[in-house]
């Protein structure tokens, strides 16, 4: 990475235009990841209440093997690093199984599985 002694002033306009156009346009994507992420774990945390309800463990490693596989073949097939998407899918699946160890906790200690606490 390199550095420029030139302040912001001194940025040719066009380059500025630029650069503000692919900003937003990375500020519009990182809001869309944020509301695709809270959507995941509402269903995620239907799927602890279920196990919970029925004592099934939190982390299902077989499920957990495919959809890395998956996911990996869908980063190569859209030009993205598959250890990068592995290690995001990884602390996903980290969080998914915390939550799911805390709904599974609540419903033993008599909370209804609705009412555990979702984390966050």
């Amino acid at each position: 990475m390199t550095t420029s002694n030139t302040g912001p002033d001194a940025i040719d306009p066009e380059v500025r235009q630029e650069l503000e156009r692919l900003r937003d346009s990375i500020d519009n994507i990182d809001a869309a990841v944020v509301h695709m992420l809270a959507e995941r774990f509402k269903a995620t945390q239907q799927v602890g209440r279920l196990k919970a309800q029925h004592q099934l463990p939190p982390a299902d490693p077989s499920r957990e093997a495919r959809q890395i596989a998956r996911l990996r073949v869908l980063a190569e097939n859209a030009k993205l690093d598959p250890a990068f998407a592995e290690k995001f899918l990884n602390f996903i699946i980290g969080e998914v199984i915390r939550h799911h160890e805390r709904i599974a906790e609540s419903t033993q200690n008599g909370q209804p599985a609705h009412e555990a606490p979702a984390g966050h």
